[in-house]
């Protein structure tokens, strides 16, 4: 599933790659056709892109700790959390998803360049790499059309 613009949408219709499953009432016209304005459509033929990871970001990071220290469970945003190598660069850790937790300023000043163990901190939880997108998981307070909310889940909390 992804979202994409109706230009695009309209674009793979044409080219046969797309069926529209449903449209808005607004009509898109040209010299010679006028259309109905693409609301979902479904690829034809599938894709398969192969297992894919996930990308290490800071939104996913946080999406992945629930927007929370991992260290004193204070709850964050996005401008005010940070990074914090679990295992510290300076002691051989890299950038990864089992090594990099979200931490507020003062809990990682506090843990510095030591591990957990050395800054007697305790990880409320251990990293892992999730197998999902992590910012799936955020709910996005703008109203989605509702020809969509029926593609996307039978959560009645899709629905503003």
């Amino acid at each position: 599933m992804k979202v994409i613009t109706w230009q695009r949408a309209v674009t793979l219709f044409f080219l046969g790659k797309v069926e529209v499953v449903h449209e808005y009432e607004h009509e898109i016209s040209s010299v010679s056709i006028a259309i109905k304005m693409p609301s979902v459509v479904r690829l034809l033929q599938f894709v398969h892109l192969g297992r894919r990871k996930p990308p290490l970001s800071k939104l996913n990071v946080l999406a992945r700790d629930n927007f929370s220290c991992q260290y004193c469970e204070r709850a964050l945003t996005y401008r005010d959390a940070t990074f914090d190598h679990v295992l510290p660069r300076s002691q051989g850790g890299g950038n990864s998803w089992t090594n990099i937790v979200t931490a507020c300023h003062s809990c990682n000043r506090k843990k510095g360049g030591k591990t957990p163990q050395q800054a007697k901190m305790k990880l409320c939880k251990n990293p892992v790499e999730p197998d999902w997108l992590p910012v799936l998981t955020m709910r996005i307070d703008v109203k989605l059309p509702d020809s969509w909310i029926v593609f996307l889940s039978h959560n009645a909390d899709l629905q503003n």
